[in-house]
């Protein structure tokens, strides 16, 4: 198994100091100096480790004052009832959420499974994109049963969220059936949209809502930026 590299090591140290809250957002880490030594490093292996939290949007360089914390990840609570909107705002965060492309086609065998369909109808797939505070977190798609919900995509364009989409189309109310979280890593795709280095840690989340009545009304999957966000799993 290849070893993980000191900067790499270094990266994901300070990266949990920052979301166990021992440097909050606007805090100044250490000197390049100061973490060399502690580390046991030369400063060019520091800087390195600093330039890839640069690149992931959690610490930012004044010249001449040092490095701070431009963010802490995200606590994103993964529970029966997951709203985007909420999780986001009740961390102190504004949300946002980017159209990437939204279409109807045909479902495939694993949609047709998870929204209790045959292979071959219809579907809504909506691709977009999460943000905090103007940062991207997550890339996510989620797929609907198109007969059940014809003007989704519409309510998709004119909406800032899929909760109040659904409401338009019926769906009063929807929770989690079941979610499953898996440790990946970014590909091209992901790199590009999430503003992260192709190959770094990323969490997939797949999961099924339900309506009032145990139908499914949503297949989604989401890739979020492993060292923006921090999911939280409960019962609420």
């Amino acid at each position: 198994m290849p070893k993980t590299p000191i900067w790499k090591s270094i990266t994901i140290a300070l990266t949990a100091d920052i979301a166990e809250g021992r440097y909050d957002t606007g805090d100044k880490l250490p000197t390049e100096a100061q973490l060399a030594a502690k580390y046991g490093v030369n400063r060019h292996t520091v800087r390195r480790a600093l330039a890839e939290m640069s690149d992931q949007g959690l610490v930012h360089a004044r010249r001449g004052a040092g490095v701070f914390v431009a963010s802490k990840p995200t606590d994103y609570p993964i529970g029966r009832r997951v709203r985007f909107h909420q999780n986001i705002s009740r961390g102190g965060q504004s949300p946002a959420k980017v159209v990437l492309h939204v279409e109807t086609r045909s479902c495939d065998a694993r949609e047709a499974e998870a929204l209790d369909l045959d292979q071959g109808e219809l579907v809504h797939v909506y691709d977009g994109l999460s943000l905090a505070d103007q940062q991207p977190i997550a890339l996510f798609q989620s797929v609907f049963p198109a007969e059940r919900m014809p003007e989704l995509p519409k309510a998709l364009e004119e909406e800032t969220s899929v909760t109040s989409a659904l409401r338009r189309c019926g769906v009063t109310d929807y929770t989690r059936l079941y979610t499953r979280i898996t440790a990946k890593h970014a590909n091209a795709t992901h790199a590009l949209h999430l503003r992260i280095a192709e190959g770094a840690p990323i969490l997939r989340t797949v999961g099924v809502n339900v309506d009032g009545h145990g139908i499914p009304v949503e297949y989604g999957r989401t890739w979020f930026a492993g060292d923006r966000v921090t999911l939280t799993v409960g019962d609420d």
